[in-house]
């Protein structure tokens, strides 16, 4: 059984006709629905994963929030990263309970929540956002969600470098990820894992020659579209419409090694001869 709800605890809650809404608890404050009212105090001292009635009577079901809905509903001032890239991403920085990752920007949050709860709890995100605006929003939304013990927030251009030293990863979320190979360079481990997130293909070209300049190995550059299904078992179909195109992701490791076989492009071995016969 989960524990008791407490104060600052978020709650999903789904009404009949399946409508969701997210809530941080209070004392003493009130949900207004369009079914009628439900108090905070009904929902505080007891397990989630059950039902409240509004003051009308209509029940409604009370759920402990996945990450993925706290992504979803979090404010913003910028375009949050949305759950099936930030699930993809954590998996491929190889993030778990211990590690160390380098974020930037810190945006409204959704990824350095992503970030903290995969390396929780002795694992440790340093998060950088040069407008202070953005980042006092992302800890604001972060404050309540019991991560802050392993996140530090860093208000500061990485054009003057990283603090940290052989993290484990570094997650760039910035217009010109390129212009900071170098950083990301020096604060990563040997065998370090990169990764980027960028809205255009002329961004993904400058990102992968930068990498094979540099002397990163294993670059690869992905795209994910998730379309979801009307879970209707007599007419099981694809939704009308579907999240594709939200951002490319362009992954690379780090070895310390510049122009070694594995930190060019990779041409399969037909493709290597015709360009060979064509120099």
């Amino acid at each position: 059984m989960s524990r008791p709800a407490r104060v600052g605890d978020p709650v999903l809650l789904i009404s009949p006709d399946r409508k969701t809404r997210l809530v941080y608890l209070e004392e003493g404050k009130q949900v207004q629905t369009h079914h009628g009212v439900i108090p905070h105090d009904a929902l505080l001292g007891a397990p989630l994963g059950r039902v409240v009635h509004t003051h009308k009577g209509i029940p409604y079901l009370a759920l402990e929030p996945s990450t993925a809905d706290l992504l979803q509903y979090l404010k913003r001032r910028t375009q949050i990263v949305f759950p099936k890239d930030a699930a993809y991403i954590v998996m491929r920085l190889n993030l778990y309970a211990g590690r160390r990752v380098i974020e930037a920007g810190t945006g409204s949050g959704g990824l350095t929540l992503a970030f903290a709860r995969a390396v929780y709890p002795d694992g440790h995100v340093y998060t950088y956002e040069a407008r202070p605006e953005h980042q006092a929003l992302a800890r604001k939304n972060l404050a309540t969600l019991d991560v802050n013990a392993c996140i530090t927030w860093h208000v500061r251009d990485i054009q003057e470098g990283f603090e940290e030293r052989d993290v484990d990863a570094v997650f760039l979320d910035v217009r010109t990820p390129w212009e900071y190979l170098a950083q990301v360079r020096d604060a990563l481990t040997m065998g370090g894992h990169f990764g980027a997130l960028v809205p255009t293909t002329n961004q993904v070209a400058q990102v992968v020659d930068a990498l094979y300049k540099m002397g990163f190995v294993m670059v690869t550059v992905e795209e994910l579209l998730l379309r979801a299904y009307k879970p209707v078992p007599e007419r099981l179909r694809p939704e009308d419409r579907m999240v594709a195109h939200t951002g490319y992701l362009i992954f690379a490791r780090w070895v310390g090694e510049e122009g070694t076989p594995w930190s060019g492009p990779h041409l399969r071995p037909v493709a290597a001869r015709k360009a060979a016969e064509r120099s």
